[in-house]
């Protein structure tokens, strides 16, 4: 049978034309209602006056339609864009009539409404039906609903979805546009009226069709036959569009997305086949061999579904989740947050998204390739952990989001696809699906560093590292402190011991201790207000922290966050939010304006090109060596690890790019540094990302720094050895220095309580507020005077050392040696006749008896007054 474009027909036709079909309607509406009137009391004519003041139309409106997003092919536009995915806010997929099969139209008639095609909009036959069932029931159980009337119920139950995000509101919405009620029942009939009055029956199978319920997310036939058969509407046989139009009564009970509801599935199914034979739809043979097919895992064949982010290009997926989680942002889509998801999930919007998927792919299958998806395990002591890994890109100068690369592969299926996959996007914050952040570790350092320029300090102060202890008090925070507790001890990492340096060796080694050191000379409230100038959020929505130990870390901040930062610093403190839509294109073509760059200058010039300079002596000679791709392209950047190593980045880029590179715990605490390779995943990932960045969009050299950058405020440290402690107090905080001294004395020869040494060397070029430790002598030491060559007797030579101040003096005896002389020699004489001296014995000096020849501590050498000194003499005889 084919579908007919027919009006309002046959019985209730005819009746309609003759006594008008507003009676007609009121007449059946009481029969069908009078349970109800009889518990109520309502009277035939107050139903009829409800009936009445009920609207007279409803509109086939445009359905929820596909949202489909882009990305560009390249970093150049002109190479175009791809489709990244199709977005629904229900799994749903509108076709054509002529795009479903004819065996759906037959078993949807069969099953739903057998007189479609000759009724009005309500069905005389089903309403008497419904209403002796009613009478029964004592209530209204029923009420003949024609197929018209169940699409106006779907239109309502469409409204409500797209009215409501999902939650108990949109929930509560459709309740009510199912509950069973005198005043509902009323209103799909008049409106089905309507309906009929105004769209062809085949407009409406069509409707019905493609707005139906099929199980779980899938609305339409299309989606329904992609979902369970994997194939498309146009395809359908008997048995399969017979086992999708068996779902639409109750898809919770008749779905095929559980094996457990396949003999319910099939029971209605065969239901509906016969009755297709009985309308002559189908013959004896189409019957039986449907009837045949068992709706079993064979007959099945689910897919994949074709729409969201889960479906989306493997490449894009989190992207897709981040550009969803954006929605209620983008202003062209509404005036409010509510307008703009309500607008999105009826969809029709082309989205064209910043992603560069030529990049994307390298950036992507990086990270798959150095972060295994499955570094899945327990630590020692039974801790489980999970360790991920992220990147991502943006364009420093616009804020241009290019890549989002993670290694755990997208799903947020409610099933998830175990430890492989995650629904949560690393890359980004809390409220757009990210996680909660991971620590810095060092990498946040930059930002004290950008203060320390900003208040006039420069790159060639030195700064005493050497300290490893740090009174909280000490700390100046002018939002959150004063701080106290116990003393806090950084550790550095080994290779990047403490001691006085440069502020730019702090940094190249990323000294924990020097930058300890530098915080205490800032305002720990300035550095949070810093970063926060920059772009940087903790990942929570929370408050940055300030306490002391914040400059080394230890905040939870996204890696996107931190590469919009940076890229800022390397764009000359140019900073631009972070942005991931070019433009759209509604569902009547017309462009609308995505997200515009919203950009600012977040930090002087000057001080962005001596924070990039520092940053590049990281990349060339410091701990980000590796991170280095090489090339013509300079590349700058900054390492971090966390405490324990639990979280490992590498943040940094070009004058044009910013990236970020995490390698880290999911859960747990494990030591990253444990994996093959572990502390060096980081740079494993963001030197590939940067040379294939490097290709595409090039970079500019590192700018100079001014001169008053490099030196800063310093001061060369005075020589206050010697000198009084007071004395040296006013010389050393009169300079701009703070003064410290130290709780142990020195073993020196310098009078007790006099400044023995200091730290830093006098002459360092120390940077104003730095702390000049000294010690003062314990006055024990003293100079080992000379007692061998001045031929002392021992008593003259102990005398000597005593009067030194040495007491501890032991003697050790040596026997004279007397040797004979050489033997006489003939005489050869000479012109002038010399007389030749026999000299029987050596003609050697001797030194005389007792006489000291040797002593055990050098004459000269500065000791403890109380070391052993050993004198040797020499005897005649030493017993």
């Amino acid at each position: 049978m084919s579908a007919q474009n027919s009006s309002p027909a046959g019985a209730l036709g005819a009746f309609a034309g003759m006594i008008g079909l507003s009676a007609i309607i009121g007449l059946l509406t009481t029969i069908m209602v009078t349970p109800a009137i009889a518990v109520t009391g309502m009277a035939a004519n107050n139903t009829i006056g409800i009936f009445d003041s009920l609207p007279e139309y409803i509109r086939i409106d445009p359905l929820s339609q596909r949202n489909e997003l882009y990305a560009q092919v390249s970093n150049d536009p002109e190479d175009g864009y791809v489709k990244i995915a199709d977005v629904f806010s229900e799994n749903r997929e509108e076709v054509d009539y002529d795009q479903i099969a004819e065996t759906v139209i037959q078993a949807t008639l069969a099953a739903e409404d057998r007189r479609f095609y000759t009724h009005g909009g309500i069905d005389p036959q089903g309403i008497v039906r419904a209403a002796l069932g009613n009478f029964a029931a004592g209530d209204i159980t029923g009420g003949g609903s024609t197929l018209t009337q169940q699409l106006v119920k779907n239109i309502f139950i469409n409204q409500a979805i797209q009215q409501f995000p999902p939650g108990e509101e949109r929930n509560e919405a459709v309740r009510a546009a199912q509950e069973t009620t005198l005043e509902r029942k009323l209103n799909e009939a008049k409106l089905a009226i309507g309906l009929e009055k105004q769209y062809t029956k085949d407009e409406i199978m069509l409707a019905y069709l493609n707005i139906a319920g099929f199980g779980g997310n899938t609305y339409g036939i299309e989606a329904a036959a992609q979902l369970y058969f994997g194939i498309t509407a146009a395809e359908l046989n008997v048995a399969q569009a017979a086992s999708l139009i068996a779902i639409v009564q109750q898809p919770s009970a008749r779905s095929l997305l559980s094996e457990e509801n396949y003999q319910r599935n099939q029971d209605r199914r065969d239901f509906i086949i016969r009755g297709m034979y009985d309308e002559g739809f189908i013959s004896a043979a189409e019957r039986d061999e449907a009837l045949n097919t068992p709706v079993d895992a064979e007959f099945v064949t689910l897919s994949t579904p074709r729409s969201g982010c889960i479906a989306a290009d493997e490449y894009a997926r989190h992207m897709c989740d981040y550009i969803v989680n954006l929605i209620p942002e983008l202003e062209s889509l509404g005036a409010t947050p509510e307008e703009r998801e309500t607008a999105w999930r009826q969809g029709g919007y082309e989205l064209y998204t910043t992603l560069d998927m030529s990049l994307q792919r390298v950036a992507q299958d990086t990270v798959w390739s150095v972060v295994p998806a499955d570094a899945v395990g327990e630590t020692g002591n039974g801790i489980p952990y999970d360790i991920g890994g992220a990147s991502v890109s943006v364009e420093a100068n616009t804020g241009r989001i290019l890549t989002m690369a993670q290694n755990k592969r997208f799903d947020n299926s409610l099933e998830g696809g175990g430890v492989t996959t995650s629904a949560v996007n690393f890359n980004t914050d809390f409220p757009y699906g990210g996680s909660r952040g991971f620590q810095t570790g060092s990498t946040y350092k930059i930002f004290a560093l950008v203060e320390w320029l900003e208040s006039g300090r420069g790159l060639q102060e030195f700064i005493d590292g050497s300290r490893s202890r740090f009174e909280p008090a000490t700390f100046t925070d002018s939002c959150n402190g004063p701080w106290s507790g116990e003393v806090w001890e950084p550790r550095n990492f080994a290779g990047a011991g403490g001691g006085v340096m440069s502020v730019l060796q702090a940094t190249v080694n990323s000294v924990n201790t020097s930058f300890a050191a530098i915080a205490q000379q800032l305002d720990l409230c300035a550095i949070g207000e810093t970063a926060q100038r920059l772009g940087v959020q903790r990942a929570d929505g929370g408050p940055l922290q300030t306490n002391p130990s914040a400059v080394l870390g230890t905040n939870e901040i996204s890696p996107l966050s931190m590469a919009a930062a940076f890229g800022a610093i390397q764009n000359g403190g140019w900073y631009c939010e972070p942005i991931a839509v070019d433009k759209l294109i509604d569902r009547n073509g017309t462009e609308l304006p995505g997200q515009v760059p919203d950009c600012r200058q977040a930090i002087d010039s000057d001080v962005a090109a001596a924070t990039t300079f520092a940053m590049r002596e990281v990349v060339t000679r410091g701990t980000g060596r590796l991170s280095n791709p090489g090339g013509d392209v300079p590349v700058v950047g900054k390492t971090g690890t966390s405490d324990n190593a639990r979280h490992t980045w590498m943040v940094g880029g070009s004058t044009r790019i910013g990236t970020a590179s995490w390698v880290g715990n999911i859960t747990g605490e494990f030591v990253v540094s444990n994996l093959p390779n572990g502390t060096n995943l980081r740079h494993e990932i963001f030197r590939p990302i940067m040379g294939a960045a490097n290709a595409a969009y090039g970079g500019d050299p590192i700018p100079e720094v001014p001169d008053r950058l490099l030196r800063g405020q310093g001061v060369n440290v005075p020589n206050v050895n010697g000198q009084n402690p007071d004395t040296a107090r006013s010389i050393i905080e009169g300079l701009g220095f703070r003064f410290a001294i130290s709780e142990t004395r020195a073993d020196s020869s310098v009078p007790e309580g006099l400044i023995a040494n200091q730290n830093p060397a006098p002459g360092i070029f120390l940077s104003l507020g730095s702390t000049v430790t000294v010690q003062l002598s314990a006055g024990n030491q003293a100079v080992v005077p000379d007692v061998v060559s001045p031929g002392y007797t021992l008593e003259e030579a102990r005398a000597v050392l005593e009067g030194a101040g040495f007491g501890n003096i032991s003697v050790r005896c040596e026997t004279i040696r007397r040797e004979p002389g050489p033997p006489p020699r003939e005489d050869e004489g000479d012109d002038e006749g010399e007389e030749i001296i026999e000299d029987p014995v050596d003609p050697r000096p001797s030194p005389g008896n007792n006489i000291v020849i040797d002593q055990s501590v050098a004459a000269g050498d500065t000791v403890n007054r109380n070391t052993p000194v050993r004198l040797t003499v020499q005897r005649d005889s030493c017993r």
